[in-house]
C-alpha cells in the first residue's frame, strides 16, 4: 500500500513541499531526506510502501534504493532536457542558449535519463546572470510541483510520460572544473565569457591559471 513520500530536498523546501503534499492527503507519511547517507538508512519495508520525490537536489539516489521503492521516484530538475546533469544554468549561459526551463522526470539508474513527465520553458534575457536564471528555473519547478502534487500524493500509478528526450551531453562537476582551468593562450573574448558565467566561485570553484607551478585564482 502506498502511504509514504520520501522527500529529498533542502531543509527550507522540506516544510513547504510537505505541506503541499499533505494538503492533498493529510494522512500521508513524509520521510525527509537531505543527504545520500540518509537514504541508505531507510528501512526496506518503508521503501516498498513509498515513492521518492527529489526537488532541485544534487544527491544521486543509489540504484539499490530506486529498485526497492514500491511506487517509483521522480526528480524535479532545475533545467530543460537539453541540459541534463550538473549546473545546467551555468552551461546554458556559457553556450549562449536563448531558452531555458525545468524538467520533471521519472528517475532511472543513470542520472537525468528517465522518461520525462513535464517540461516548462522560457526565454533567456540577454543580460541575465546565473543566479537570476537559476531563480527562474526554481520558480517554474515550484509551479510544476504545485500542479503535480495531488497526483504524486494520492495516485499509486506512475505518472504519464511525454515523448520528449534528453540532450546527448550530460554536464558534470568534472566538466565544470575543466572549464574553470584557464589556458595561457585564451582569447580576451573567451576569458570574459568564462568569467561572466563561472567567476562567482559557485560550488567553491572559480577560474584559475597555472603558471610555473603557481595557481592564480580569479577574484571578482
Amino acid at each position: 500500500m502506498f502511504d509514504t513520500i520520501v522527500l529529498l530536498t533542502g531543509p527550507v523546501e522540506q516544510v513547504a513541499l510537505a505541506s503541499v503534499l499533505r494538503g492533498h492527503r493529510p494522512q500521508l507519511g513524509i520521510y525527509p531526506v537531505t543527504a545520500s547517507e540518509d537514504l541508505l538508512g531507510i528501512d526496506a519495508g518503508l521503501l516498498r510502501r513509498a515513492r521518492l520525490i527529489a526537488f532541485s537536489s544534487a544527491v544521486i539516489v543509489p540504484p539499490g534504493i530506486l529498485s526497492a521503492l514500491g511506487f517509483g521516484a521522480y526528480n524535479f530538475h532545475p533545467g530543460p532536457p537539453e541540459y541534463p546533469g550538473w549546473a545546467p544554468a551555468h552551461f546554458a549561459l556559457y553556450d549562449g542558449a536563448i531558452e531555458f526551463g525545468a524538467t520533471v522526470h521519472a528517475m532511472a539508474e543513470r542520472v537525468d535519463s528517465g522518461p520525462i513527465v513535464d517540461v516548462a520553458r522560457f526565454l533567456i534575457s540577454p543580460d541575465i546572470n546565473v543566479a537570476a536564471l537559476e531563480g527562474l528555473a526554481y520558480a517554474h519547478l515550484a509551479q510544476m510541483f504545485w500542479r503535480l502534487g495531488q497526483r504524486l500524493a494520492t495516485e499509486p500509478e506512475p505518472l504519464p510520460v511525454t515523448p520528449q528526450s534528453w540532450g546527448s551531453r550530460k554536464n558534470s562537476r568534472r566538466a565544470y572544473r575543466a572549464i574553470c582551468d584557464i589556458p595561457l593562450d585564451i582569447s580576451k573574448e573567451e576569458l570574459y565569457r568564462r568569467m561572466r558565467v563561472f567567476g562567482a566561485n559557485h560550488f567553491g570553484m572559480s577560474p584559475v591559471i597555472h603558471l610555473h607551478g603557481v595557481e592564480f585564482r580569479a577574484v571578482t
